[in-house]
């Protein structure tokens, strides 16, 4: 089972540069998105063969997230069942009858952290989302974490410490997600692996001189660990400030 995830920063704008292509050529079970920045019937997509699943912002033209799937759920549950966390689309949920399939855009901490509170009561309620769903079966997740866990997350690490994405603030929690059961299936693969990123600034040349940050994840409960097969971060395509994240798995 191949599975995808890619912040796409902007799905009408990728569409006009590769975004089928890619689609297309990496075949995936399921392709999950970030940041669509759209609303409800302003985009017309051909997917033969795949159910779409759509989570929409209600800010126009902001986050949102979507998942494409050859496989049909049981049921779908949008958000995290959290009035203050549900009016921006950032969640997706599909049950099937051995695993859940989660597509995340976690909130940003932004400039000057102003947001750094909040982001820290969302990941309360989305790990609070995440143990109820394992209590059941396992739990598959991806998406744009924004945050770099270890100092080998990013090339610059020294320098963005108190910066939105590698506070520690954001890392412990990471950590501490981690720690209830849970598996960053790339660092599984490939513990002590540097300069591979996900996300390069647009500004300072900063994807043609690598100076990323790893900040797009999938992560498995501890469960599923012996069917993993492989994950990969596809540097080589472009189309998003973000690249796409694979995860194969035996399901």
């Amino acid at each position: 089972m191949k599975l995808i995830s890619w912040n796409v920063n902007g799905l009408r704008a990728v569409m006009k540069k590769n975004f089928m292509d890619v689609f297309n050529d990496l075949d995936a079970d399921f392709f999950c998105l970030q940041e669509t920045k759209l609303q409800a019937g302003q985009i017309e997509m051909d997917l033969p063969g795949y159910y779409e699943y759509w989570n929409y912002a209600e800010k126009k033209g902001y986050s949102g997230t979507a998942i494409f799937t050859k496989h049909e759920p049981l049921s779908v549950a949008y958000g995290l069942g959290v009035e203050a966390h549900d009016n921006e689309g950032r969640v997706i949920t599909l049950e099937y009858p051995e695993y859940y399939v989660i597509t995340c855009y976690t909130p940003n901490s932004q400039n000057e952290l102003k947001r750094l509170d909040y982001r820290m009561t969302w990941e309360e309620a989305f790990l609070t989302h995440l143990n109820r769903l394992n209590e059941q079966k396992p739990v598959i997740f991806c998406g744009d974490l924004n945050v770099a866990h270890e100092n080998i997350d990013l090339k610059n690490w020294k320098t963005n410490q108190k910066n939105a994405g590698f506070t520690p603030q954001e890392r412990e929690k990471f950590s501490t997600l981690l720690a209830n059961g849970y598996i960053d299936t790339f660092r599984h693969f490939y513990p002590n692996q540097e300069g591979i990123y996900s996300w390069w600034s647009y500004r300072f040349n900063a994807r043609k001189n690598n100076a990323g940050w790893r900040i797009d994840y999938f992560v498995v409960s501890d469960y599923l660990k012996e069917r993993l097969q492989d994950a990969k971060i596809h540097t080589e395509i472009f189309g998003s400030d973000h690249c796409p994240v694979e995860l194969d798995i035996d399901l």
